[in-house]
């Protein structure tokens, strides 16, 4: 039997999931369902399957993230492959077919940002598709459907082709609430899961026969791709001229060869709080909490709680998500609405849809405590060993204080230590570098002054990152 190659698509940006989920740190990074994130209880799940080391493919500002997550849970992946730009999930896919050494490997393509409840009957159907990949199918993973539900597209199953897998009759897409009835009623309608098992070779062919312009510029992005640290940077020029398509479009909508295996696996795609909730355990009158919560007379309400103690008094049917910089508080029946929200954000040139508060870097953490006119006060966290870029500011001064482990601070032609208790001065315009010689964290009090603080005005002249200016 070929190879099983996971490729884990970890590009989405989880709008509907704000203010938890940024457009710098998405929902697919975020410990939403259980303590470790969604990406790392993906890559989890093949633990078993005898499977090959995971592809990803992910955003090129989220590499960081990837790769920390994946060295967390001490998962080594085949690659890590950078998108310069998102070209949705044909190119994507195309892209881990085509940097297969066999043309018969089977790809089992999963997204980042599901949940799936059961895993040993996961297994047991991947295993089912092995089969029939290996037979020239396009295998497809439709969810038996739970409840007319009118957010996902259907998979129509035609004739039983082997015993649990069904021709593909149709693709339809998301149907209204009296559709959505009539396919549940039917009995041969699934929901459209985003899962697929496919040979590389079958893919390929297909892609070639219905859409030859991604697999051009796929071949020619990779082929021009860079390695870059531990990532495989495709060719921006190349990509960049590359047709967005889904995978459904371009291929499985059209193949002869599809089939789709009826699954009931505990899946959900945790499109947005609501299905959160739906999912996850709740307590006798219906609630979920997470953090710090007190509730009273209050049924059927999904709370967030980051650091804060959250009251209800009550309320029913609510959805409460508190974080550092943003609260939301939404009926639990119009969360789909909240992309509208973070589109708001956009046009009113703010930054909470962006970033949180406190941003993760490669070599540690910063948060924003505090800023007003001409300053701003922030907690650095570097890790053992770590080193921040050498670098220099336009228009901010920084004054640093050390309350925990020891800072080798090189400023101008100068390199010193700075132990807990003690501080130093960054003036304005002097090239200067942060690093972390001990073992333990190293943790600091950041006053930055000047007339602008933003976070473009850093002129980097050496990096271990690969973010020289």
């Amino acid at each position: 039997m070929p190879a099983v190659v996971p490729v884990v698509m970890s590009g989405g940006s989880g709008t509907r999931m704000w203010p938890k989920s940024r457009q710098e740190y998405p929902k697919q990074f975020l410990p939403l369902f259980n303590e470790t994130s969604m990406l790392q209880d993906t890559v989890l799940r093949l633990q078993g399957l005898d499977a090959e080391a995971p592809l990803l493919i992910c955003n090129e500002s989220h590499r960081f993230l990837v790769a920390e997550q994946l060295l967390e849970c001490n998962v080594e992946p085949q690659s890590i492959v950078l998108e310069p730009f998102g070209r949705n999930t044909a190119p994507a896919i195309a892209v881990a077919a085509l940097s297969q050494a066999s043309e018969d490997s089977i790809l089992l393509v999963l997204a980042a940002d599901h949940v799936i409840t059961n895993v040993e009957e996961f297994h047991r159907l991947v295993r089912l598709g092995e089969k029939v990949c290996a037979e020239g199918k396009l295998v497809t993973f439709g969810i038996v459907p739970s409840k007319p539900e009118t957010g996902y597209g259907y998979i129509q199953a035609g004739e039983e082709v082997e015993s649990g897998i069904h021709q593909v009759e149709a693709f339809v897409e998301k149907p209204d609430a009296a559709t959505a009835e009539q396919y549940v009623g039917a009995g041969n309608y699934y929901w459209n899961s985003g899962m697929f098992m496919f040979r590389a070779k079958d893919f390929l062919s297909e892609l070639k026969d219905r859409q030859p312009k991604i697999l051009e510029q796929c071949s020619a992005a990779l082929r021009d791709a860079k390695s870059d640290l531990d990532f495989i940077r495709l060719d921006a020029a190349q990509f960049e001229t590359c047709p967005s398509d889904s995978i459904d479009y371009a291929v499985m909508e059209h193949t002869k060869n599809g089939v789709v295996i009826p699954s009931d696996i505990g899946w959900s795609d945790v499109g947005s709080w609501s299905s959160l909730w739906e999912v996850g355990d709740k307590d006798a009158d219906g609630n979920k909490f997470v953090g710090d919560v007190i509730a009273k007379n209050s049924k059927n309400n999904l709370v967030h709680a980051d650091g804060r103690l959250v009251t209800l008094v009550g309320i029913d049917d609510v959805v409460v998500v508190d974080t550092d910089d943003a609260i939301l508080i939404a009926s639990r029946d119009q969360v789909q609405d909240v992309k509208s929200i973070v589109n708001e954000l956009k046009s009113r040139g703010r930054c909470e849809h962006l970033n949180h508060r406190k941003v993760i870097r490669p070599w540690g953490s910063y948060d924003s405590v505090d800023m007003d006119d001409g300053f701003q006060v922030k907690r650095i966290s570097v890790k053992p060993g770590a080193s921040l870029s050498l670098q220099m500011h336009h228009h901010r001064a920084e004054h640093w204080i050390v309350v925990s482990g020891t800072a080798e601070v090189t400023c101008g032609e100068k390199v010193f230590l700075v132990e807990k208790n003690q501080s130093t001065y960054i003036p304005l315009g002097e090239t200067h570098r942060l690093r972390n010689p001990g073992k333990i964290p190293l943790k600091l009090i950041e006053v930055q002054s000047g007339d602008y603080l933003g976070e473009d005005d850093i002129v980097r002249f050496e990096d271990n990152y690969g973010r020289t200016t």
